[in-house]
C-alpha cells in the first residue's frame, strides 16, 4: 500500500511538469514524456491518463511510428480539443482585442474592437471583459483565468500601470484591481464556481514569454525581444525560461534608449528615444504620409511597407528606421549579450524588408556583434501579446493542474 501511495504522489507531483511539456510541444509522445520527466513508463502513463481525465490533453493510442517499425509505437499526446481556455485581452492605443486561448498557445477565437480608450480604465476593461464573456458563452468552454496585456510598465506585485504613455490612463492606474473587478462583475467563473483569477502584464513582456514557449524564441537561453506596438517601442528579456522583470517589474524599458540625441521630444522627458524615433508614427512621418483614422497606425505602417516599398520615399523611410533601430539594438547587445533577438510589430516587417541592412547595423555598432553575430529574427506568432496574456492565466494550471481543475 505504501509503494502504491508513493507512486501516486510522485505521479501527481509530475502533473504540472508533464502538462508544461505537452503545452510547449516538447512531449508529443508518451515516450518523450517518459524521457523528459525521468520517470518510469508506467508513471508517465498514469500521469498522461490523469491529465486526460482532467480534460487537458488527449492520449492517442493509434500508432505514431511508420508501419512495420520495430517495437511498440508510443502513444501520441496532444492538447484536448474543446478543453479549457483562458480569457486573454490586449488594450492598445486604438482599442482592444479579446480572445479565448487554449493550451499550446492555440487562439480559439478573437474579437477586435476599435475605440478611443478613455482616461478611466474601468470603461475599456469593462468592454474587454464583456467581449470575452460573449466569446465564452458562444463557445461554451471552461475558463481557467483571465490575462491582460497593456502598453505600460506594470509594477509587481500590485499590478499598477506606471507609465501608460500612449493611453489616457493616469500614471499608477490600478489595472489588475480594476480588471479583476470587471471579471467578477460580469460573472466569469472558474471550475470552482468563483471568479477566475486575473493577471496583468506589459504587452511586450508577455509577447516574449509566448514566443519563448511557442514561437521563434524556443530553446533560447538569453532571449531579447524588441517590438513596436500601435504606438511606441517596448522590450523584454527571457533568461533561462523566465521573464526578467527587475526588482519591481520595470526592467527593459528599451523604448527610452536615446538613439538621436538631438531628436524629437519623448514623453519620458528625454529626446530622440526609440519610442518616438522608431515606432509606426515615426515611419509614416519619415515616408511623408499623413496618418488616417480608418485603421491603426501599426496597420497603416505595415500596409505601406508591404504595398509601396518600391516607392523611394517609403524605402528611404524604412532605412532611416532600420538605422535608428539598429543603433538601439547594438547598445542592448553590448549590455545584455543575448543569444537571440526577436523583433515584433513594425520592426519585424522592417527586418523582413531588408534583413541584411538591419543585421549589418547591429554587427557594426556592437562589440559582440563583430566577434560573432547574434541571430536577429522576426517574431513568429500572430497576436503574441494575446497568447502571452493567456500564458499568465494558464500558469497556475501548469503549476498544479489538480489544484485548479481537480474538483
Amino acid at each position: 500500500m505504501t509503494q502504491i501511495r508513493t507512486r501516486l504522489e510522485r505521479g501527481r507531483g509530475a502533473l504540472g511538469p508533464a502538462l508544461s511539456l505537452v503545452h510547449t510541444g516538447r512531449a508529443a509522445t508518451r515516450a518523450l514524456l517518459t524521457a523528459e520527466l525521468g520517470v518510469t513508463r508506467a508513471t508517465a502513463g498514469a500521469v498522461a491518463a490523469e491529465l486526460e481525465a482532467l480534460g487537458l490533453i488527449r492520449v492517442d493510442t493509434r500508432p505514431a511510428g511508420p508501419s512495420g517499425a520495430q517495437g511498440r509505437p508510443s502513444h501520441r499526446l496532444d492538447v484536448a480539443p474543446g478543453g479549457p481556455v483562458a480569457l486573454a485581452a490586449q488594450v492598445h492605443a486604438d482599442g482592444f482585442r479579446a480572445a479565448l486561448v487554449g493550451l499550446g498557445g492555440e487562439i480559439v477565437t478573437t474579437s477586435p474592437r476599435t475605440m478611443a480608450v478613455p482616461a478611466d480604465p474601468a470603461h475599456v476593461l469593462g468592454a474587454v471583459v464583456e467581449a470575452g464573456a460573449e466569446l465564452l458563452r458562444e463557445y461554451g468552454r471552461v475558463c481557467v483565468g483571465a490575462g491582460l496585456a497593456v502598453p505600460s510598465a506594470v509594477a509587481e506585485p500590485d499590478g499598477t500601470a506606471l507609465n501608460p504613455l500612449h493611453l489616457a490612463w493616469p500614471a499608477g492606474a490600478p489595472v489588475r484591481e480594476v480588471f479583476a473587478g470587471q471579471v467578477a462583475r460580469v460573472g466569469i467563473l472558474g471550475p470552482d464556481g468563483e471568479p477566475v483569477p486575473s493577471f496583468v502584464g506589459n504587452d511586450v513582456n508577455v509577447a516574449a514569454l509566448a514566443e519563448h514557449r511557442h514561437g521563434a524564441g524556443r530553446d533560447a537561453q538569453h532571449l531579447l525581444v524588441v517590438a513596436s506596438g500601435h504606438r511606441g517601442v517596448g522590450g523584454a528579456l527571457v533568461l533561462n525560461g523566465r521573464l526578467h522583470t527587475g526588482s519591481s517589474g520595470l526592467a527593459l524599458e528599451v523604448g527610452h534608449l536615446t538613439v538621436l540625441p538631438d531628436g524629437r521630444p519623448c514623453h519620458c522627458g528625454s529626446r530622440g528615444c526609440l519610442d518616438v524615433e522608431a515606432d509606426p508614427l515615426a515611419f509614416l512621418e519619415a515616408a511623408g504620409r499623413d496618418p488616417g483614422p480608418e485603421v491603426s497606425l501599426l496597420q497603416q505602417s505595415v500596409d505601406l511597407l508591404r504595398e509601396e516599398y518600391d516607392d523611394p520615399s517609403v524605402r528611404e523611410a524604412a532605412h532611416v528606421l532600420i538605422d535608428r533601430l539598429g543603433r538601439g539594438l547594438a547598445g542592448l547587445v553590448n549590455v545584455l549579450n543575448p543569444d537571440r533577438i526577436l523583433l515584433g510589430g513594425l520592426h519585424g516587417h522592417l527586418l523582413n524588408a531588408d534583413p541584411e541592412a538591419l543585421r549589418a547595423v547591429v554587427a557594426d555598432r556592437s562589440l559582440w556583434g563583430r566577434s560573432g553575430s547574434v541571430p536577429v529574427l522576426a517574431c513568429a506568432l500572430h497576436h503574441n501579446s494575446l497568447v502571452g496574456a493567456a500564458e499568465l492565466a494558464w500558469q497556475p494550471v501548469l503549476d498544479d493542474p489538480l489544484a485548479v481543475l481537480g474538483g
